[in-house]
């Protein structure tokens, strides 16, 4: 079971995620695979530009000099010209698909676009045994976190008029300073599909999402029965002998 950190989930349920995916406007993932054991998965390039302007050191130094050395005039030193940098834009993708005895066919999505009903996702916590928490509390984990990544199935019965059948079967999330570090939590698939390399794959598409950020310090806190997957994914128990200390209220 790959669970290692505890959400909370409710009881009521909720509207069907607003989640559909045509077969045609699909995007495969990339064939040079982050990982070189992993099934090929990647990350489509879409990216947005915007505009970082900095301060030139300079301009401090002005201010607190306030006048040139004659005390003529003020230094005002004029905008510098703005860098550019790129954010990554969330990413969806087929992972596989497959036709089921009954004919219809399904199709496994993975994202990174955070796109998950709490209300799923506590159906999804409660397949894997965790405990429930305040459903105000997690949704307010899923929206303070950096990356969301999903797992879906989506099932298409063939010659029907229905729409398609959207299942959450896996998530896991990061939170990141936005800079350096980043530690990942809460990875969860369904029982019914794991076994089929999908817990690794949601992990190593989410590296490669932080790492498309430049984001390289990732961390996680593994239950003892999780710790031997996350070594295979290439995570360390206590690198260069750091350890990782806890603070608990004494109630």
């Amino acid at each position: 079971m790959l669970a290692h950190n505890l959400v909370a989930p409710a009881s009521s349920s909720a509207p069907p995620s607003p989640f559909a995916f045509d077969r045609r406007r699909r995007r495969q993932p990339p064939n040079h695979p982050l990982f070189p054991d992993a099934s090929p998965s990647g990350l489509a390039g879409a990216s947005r530009r915007f505009k970082v302007f900095p301060l030139k050191a300079s301009f401090w130094e002005t201010i607190r000099s306030g006048l040139l050395k004659d005390s003529a005039t003020q230094i005002v030193d004029p905008p510098t010209i703005p860098e550019e940098e790129e954010e990554i834009l969330p990413q969806e993708f087929l992972l596989f698909e497959k036709t089921l005895p009954d004919g219809s066919l399904e199709q496994i999505i993975f994202s990174s676009g955070g796109d998950v009903d709490v209300y799923d996702l506590q159906a999804l916590c409660d397949k894997v045994g965790w405990p429930r928490r305040p459903l105000s509390k997690l949704a307010a984990a899923l929206k303070n976190s950096y990356i969301v990544a999903t797992l879906h199935s989506v099932r298409n019965s063939p010659g029907s008029d229905e729409s398609a059948q959207t299942k959450l079967i896996g998530m896991a999330r990061a939170t990141s300073d936005h800079a350096f570090n980043a530690t990942i939590w809460d990875v969860l698939v369904d029982p019914s599909y794991q076994g089929q390399g999908l817990g690794k794959t949601l992990v190593e598409n989410l590296i490669r999402t932080l790492l498309q950020r430049d984001i390289g310090n990732i961390s996680l806190f593994a239950d003892s029965k999780v710790v031997e997957f996350y070594r295979n994914l290439g995570f360390e128990a206590d690198p260069e002998g750091i350890k990782g200390m806890f603070w608990y209220p004494k109630y």
